[in-house]
């Protein structure tokens, strides 16, 4: 008899997380012969729920694993927020580096140790930007007293208070309708979700602040995996290792996909000058700083040394 896991998300069809977890349902089947098969729940929104409710249906053993943002377990596991490091890291490349690296070895034993999950794989969760029905926002001064869905993380709403925002948390499921509504005057994300969410539909002005590269830990019930024999511990590492690959090559393939549809639907694209950016940077560097702060220097020296690893 086989064995199936079941593994949750929260959105559609055309998202790079979906496609992501459609090649580790498939390559799970391959390397082990048809001896572990993937039941993929593909949206959980689509039967009324959070999306938010993945992270308790999976540590409650409702599900076995899910992708889901580390800054929703930041709380939990601290060492998380180094991810939430705004303006931080300056490409993809060298954020991958620090999530391969003895950095995101370290983080997945802290998640381990505070919560009951285990962390398998970090996919990339887009590079954010903010947009909004008209505003461009080149300067903190542009952020004066605009309302902005955020993710539910301190540290990001601290960020966003100080370019002078009114940040918001929303849940994703709730987050389209609230943009329609006019409920908030800007929303940030990644350009993969603004466009398939369909935010760009009222939103039609996106600046491209690149401010922070999310990260989206795949997550797996602790206990469960536990119970894993080797055989099916090394399958699931395999196909996952391979989804996470494709799944990092399908959202840097997306920003271009994304990007060409909404110009070609008259969204204004905003890129930023190295002032301007500059602007953005020193008005949050305080709450940078702040969060920080808050790690042990070895974390913080990880974090570096990865950085520097693919910069020299």
């Amino acid at each position: 008899m086989s064995l199936k896991i079941k593994f949750g998300g929260y959105q559609g069809d055309k998202s790079v997380h979906t496609r992501g977890a459609r090649v580790f349902r498939d390559a799970v089947s391959r390397i082990s012969e048809g001896e572990i098969e993937v039941d993929f729940i593909q949206n959980i929104v689509e039967s009324g729920r959070k999306a938010s409710d993945l992270l308790s249906a999976t540590e409650g053993g409702e599900l076995d694993g899910c992708y889901f943002s580390s800054s929703y377990l930041a709380s939990r596991a601290p060492q998380l927020a180094l991810f939430d490091q705004h303006f931080a890291v300056p490409d993809r490349r060298r954020a991958y580096a620090v999530l391969d690296g003895s950095l995101g070895t370290r983080l997945a034993a802290e998640v381990k140790a505070a919560t009951g999950f285990q962390i398998m794989g970090y996919w990339d969760n887009g590079l954010r930007h903010i947009s909004s029905a008209e505003t461009a926002f080149r300067s903190p001064a542009d952020c004066q007293g605009m309302k902005i869905r955020t993710l539910a993380s301190d540290d990001h709403q601290r960020v966003f208070k100080a370019l002078g925002f009114l940040p918001v948390a929303i849940d994703v499921r709730d987050l389209p309708d609230a943009v329609a509504r006019g409920t908030v005057d800007a929303q940030e994300n990644p350009l993969t979700n603004i466009y398939n969410f369909g935010l760009h539909n009222t939103h039609r002005t996106v600046t491209l602040t690149g401010h922070l590269l999310g990260v989206a830990p795949v997550l797996f019930n602790q206990s469960v995996v536990d119970g894993w024999s080797d055989d099916t511990r090394n399958a699931v590492t395999s196909a996952l290792q391979e989804a996470t690959q494709a799944q990092r090559r399908f959202a840097e393939e997306d920003d271009d996909i994304c990007s060409k549809a909404m110009m070609e639907e008259g969204v204004n694209l905003v890129h930023l000058s190295q002032s301007e950016r500059a602007s953005l940077v020193e008005a949050t560097r305080q709450e940078v700083d702040t969060t920080r702060s808050r790690f042990n220097q070895d974390l913080i020296d990880l974090f570096e040394a990865d950085l520097e690893r693919v910069s020299s």
